[in-house]
């Protein structure tokens, strides 16, 4: 260790040069007789250690932490910069509260008042933001100003003038880019008053290592020994960190501790801790050029404030706008990094991580670096190692390497690492042989992705080849467009032609297009939505191609549109496929003759799928009636569907539906569910397992298609019904001249999704009951809600009709009453069941048609 009198502390020459070893030996380990990346050559003579041991981290050992508090500590970090954000409104709010008092006291509009604040502020040589908290100051009186200026006035004791530059070397704090320029600010505005000549301010590290993040008053030579302390030497400011209290020396003499301008100030200095939340992350360190001012409880409580003005410039860590100060090390380290021809990260200790675990910024990422997620590089340059990367945080994994050799200095290399990142909620995943390195201050990661990504590469130009699908990028920002092979051809343009952007479509489309692709760009471009259309394509070699295109934008940290990303896909085939189909039911229409015979085999059709009914239907004691009326046009072939049936269990089977839609795809998504439901009731299931298995059915072995249903099995030994719907209306229940819906258990539609599961409900019927089953179009108003229409469909269920013959009260009479004064206003389907329980119990009896 050196001696008080001659503290040459330099920073450790790390040796960027070592970078070339991580960056081109990937596979391969360092060999026997080279020094490891961080340790010093033979003979190289140093101030403190070179490499930092896992013992040197708080608490002595370096624990593994979980990937929850890892994840836990970033969330904790992007807190902390929302209130940074918060803050940075309220100083906005202040300017803006300021220009209001020149608005009402100048009677001038608010831009002219803007414009007047920032010219007062220049002409007074103090920042916007001061000026503003000095004006609003005095137009609110406010007390502690008022206070202040009592005791400048009464000169009690000069040492309290501090009380009112607090508030002014805060405003400066505030505007100021740096902790340097915190550091000049701070000596002029708030410590010279009190007598001191010289500041520093030290950021603490948790390798006990110390960093001059900004200093006043010293020479540029002195600040320049004593950017870096390394671990293990004890300073003032090393002291106060130890103690986490404010440390006093009459003298450094006296103190006997070597510290930053000791030989230029030879009077007292005091070192104040520095944090924010409990956590001690730097140190303000004051020099007076003789003894020290008398330390009051209230000139005490001034250090500490000021000491949380410097806490909150080294909390923060940013790339700053301005010209950057001087850091060798980077400089070095980046121009190298950028000569590397793998993708590399500089990581750097993101300020505020003090305590385990480490979290890592990323500092600077090289011009051939290529996020292995698909990512813009500006959405990892800048972030946080865990915010770009959060599943870095699992066991064994990119960021527990990152902290290892932080700590330890010993790099780390393999050939095969899992990389992981999140794009929209989908975990994507890399091989890579990664190389990790410790130099100085940085961390540097090289990865190479390995064999099977060209693998992949491959089998999707295969697939963009067979499916005729070319990808394009482009940078709405800059105007480069990138496309690949497949979309040139499409376009009928040379690999060397210009690629054209969407801007342009319109021009390249047939007329009748534009419209739809007008559309399309206002979602895509203006919106910000992904987006989809299709369009004829005039090629420039007089081939006319119809095309699909899709795509979706991309955005940055700021929310702004930077990049649209999507696939022309050529769907001519499909298009003349669809044409041939066109034409063949275009000539079915030429004449008439031809439109009548369309719709006589409609309705044919319709009669095959659904019987008139030729009276009732007896099942052992049930009485079945059913009455289907079509839509009003009758090229419509609806969807409504029914069925009776006696099961083999002796159960009978009653069922009704509606499959979406009109038309072949209806009737034909008709018949595949009530056949598929025929076959199923055979097994002997209940109507909720049966009404799964068909959901599964009509979502896998139908082209899009939902319905809705409702499936009942009747038991005749002991009545009971036992019933589960799908989406489908409650079937009523008349007894003894009331009607009732029954209960609704739980069921989604049919086809909605993969797999759904069902409720099921028991009823008990009596001899007597009358149930009616029914699809929507019974009931269904345009100016009315379901449940009025189903009040409406009881109060109708409950009058007495009259049959033709004269007799009241039959079930084909009641269906046809129910039909008849029914309220539905529309021109859909109504399929119409009525079950009557006409026979004793269990009398058994062979089903008759």
């Amino acid at each position: 260790m050196p001696q008080p009198q001659d503290p040459p502390f330099h920073q450790p020459d790390d040796r960027p040069a070592d970078l070339a070893a991580g960056a081109f030996a990937l596979t391969g380990t360092p060999a026997a007789d080279s020094p490891a990346v961080g340790t010093p050559a033979a003979g190289t003579p140093t101030v403190g250690p070179q490499r930092e041991h896992a013992d040197d981290l708080p608490g002595g050992t370096r624990p593994a932490p979980a990937a929850v508090t890892r994840l836990a500590a970033t969330v904790e970090n992007l807190r902390a910069q929302l209130a940074r954000a918060q803050a940075d409104a309220a100083g906005r709010s202040l300017v803006e509260m300021a220009a209001g008092v020149l608005v009402e006291r100048l009677r001038c509009g608010p831009t002219e008042a803007a414009a007047q604040l920032t010219a007062l502020a220049g002409q007074a040589g103090v920042p916007v933001l001061e000026f503003a908290a000095e004006l609003v100051n005095q137009v609110a009186a406010d007390r502690i100003s008022a206070i202040a200026r009592e005791f400048i006035t009464s000169s009690v004791d000069r040492q309290e003038e501090a009380a009112v530059r607090l508030r002014v070397a805060e405003a400066h704090s505030l505007a100021a880019g740096d902790s340097e320029s915190v550091a000049d600010s701070m000596l002029a505005t708030a410590l010279r008053p009190l007598g001191a000549v010289a500041v520093a301010i030290w950021a603490a590290h948790p390798d006990q290592s110390l960093t001059l993040e900004g200093s006043a008053g010293f020479s540029e030579a002195e600040a320049r020994r004593w950017r870096y302390v390394p671990p293990g030497v004890s300073t003032p400011a090393r002291r106060a960190l130890d103690e986490r209290e404010t440390v006093a020396h009459p003298t450094p003499v006296q103190a006997a501790l070597p510290t930053i301008g000791q030989h230029e100030y030879t009077g007292g200095r005091i070192a104040v801790p520095a944090g924010t939340g409990g956590r001690l992350i730097g140190v303000l360190e004051i020099c007076w050029p003789t003894a020290l001012p008398p330390l009051s409880q209230p000139l005490q409580r001034q250090f500490e404030a000021l000491a949380e003005l410097c806490a909150t410039t080294l909390e923060p860590w940013a790339e700053p706008t301005g010209p950057e100060r001087t850091d060798r090390e980077f400089d070095d380290l980046q121009r190298l990094a950028d000569g590397v021809l793998d993708p590399c990260l500089i990581l750097r200790l993101a300020p505020g991580s003090a305590e385990l675990p480490l979290e890592f910024a990323v500092r600077h990422v090289n011009p051939v670096f290529v996020d292995f997620a698909g990512r813009p590089n500006s959405a990892v340059a800048g972030a946080r190692l865990l915010e770009a990367y959060p599943l870095a945080a699992e066991a064994g994994g990119l960021a527990e390497k990152v902290e290892h050799v932080f700590a330890t200095g010993e790099p780390f290399r393999t050939t095969d690492m899992r990389l992981a990142a999140t794009v929209d909620g989908i975990a994507l995943v890399a091989r890579a042989q990664v190389s990790i390195s410790r130099h100085g201050r940085h961390i540097v990661v090289i990865w190479r992705l390995d064999d099977g990504t060209p693998r992949v590469a491959r089998l999707l130009q295969h697939a963009q080849r067979l499916g005729r699908i070319g990808g394009f990028e482009e940078n709405v920002q800059t105007g480069q467009i990138a496309w690949n092979e497949t979309l040139f051809d499409l376009h009928g343009l040379p690999a060397t032609a210009q690629p054209i952007a969407l801007e342009q479509l319109p021009e390249h489309a047939h007329p009748d297009d534009r419209p739809a692709i007008g559309r399309f760009l206002r979602t895509l471009l203006h919106h910000r939505r992904p987006a989809s259309t299709a369009f004829r394509l005039h090629r420039s070699d007089g081939v006319a191609r119809h095309i699909r295109v899709v795509a979706e934008p991309v955005h940055d940290e700021n929310a702004a549109l930077t990049t649209v990303r999507g696939a022309y896909q050529d769907i001519s085939a499909q298009h003349w496929t669809e044409v041939a189909l066109a034409a063949t039911r275009d000539q079915l229409a030429h004449s008439e003759q031809q439109a009548a015979e369309r719709s006589r085999l409609a309705l044919q059709l319709q009669h095959a799928i659904m019987p008139p009914a030729r009276g009732p239907l007896t099942l052992h004691d049930l009485q079945v009636a059913v009455r289907y009326r079509p839509a009003e046009k009758d090229h419509l072939v609806g969807g409504d569907w029914y069925d009776t049936l006696a099961l083999p269990s002796g159960e009978i089977l009653l069922c009704v539906g509606d499959v979406a839609g009109h038309g072949i795809e209806a009737a034909t998504g008709m018949v595949a569910l009530r056949n598929a439901l025929r076959g199923l009731a055979a097994t002997g299931a209940g109507p909720a397992q049966l009404l799964t298995w068909l959901n599964s059915v009509t979502h896998h072995l139908t082209d899009s298609v939902t319905a809705t249903a409702v499936c009942a099995l009747y038991h005749p030994g002991t009545r009971r019904l036992r019933w589960a719907r799908a989406g489908h209306l409650p079937p009523v229940l008349l007894r003894e001249g009331r009607a009732s819906a029954l209960p609704q258990p739980g069921g989604i539609l049919l086809g909605a999704l993969d797999h759904a599961d069902y409720d099921e409900s028991h009823l008990d019927l009596q001899a007597g009951d009358t149930l009616v089953m029914y699809t929507d179009g019974l009931i269904e108003r345009r100016d009315e809600s379901v449940q009025a229409s189903l009040d409406s469909l009881m109060a109708l269920s409950e009058q007495t009709p009259l049959a033709k013959d004269g007799t009241t009260d039959s079930l084909e009479s009641r269906l046809d009453h129910l039909l008849r004064y029914s309220s539905a206003d529309t021109d859909d389907d109504t399929c119409l069941v009525g079950i009557s329980v006409v026979r004793a119990a269990g009398t058994p009896e062979e089903p008759t048609r």
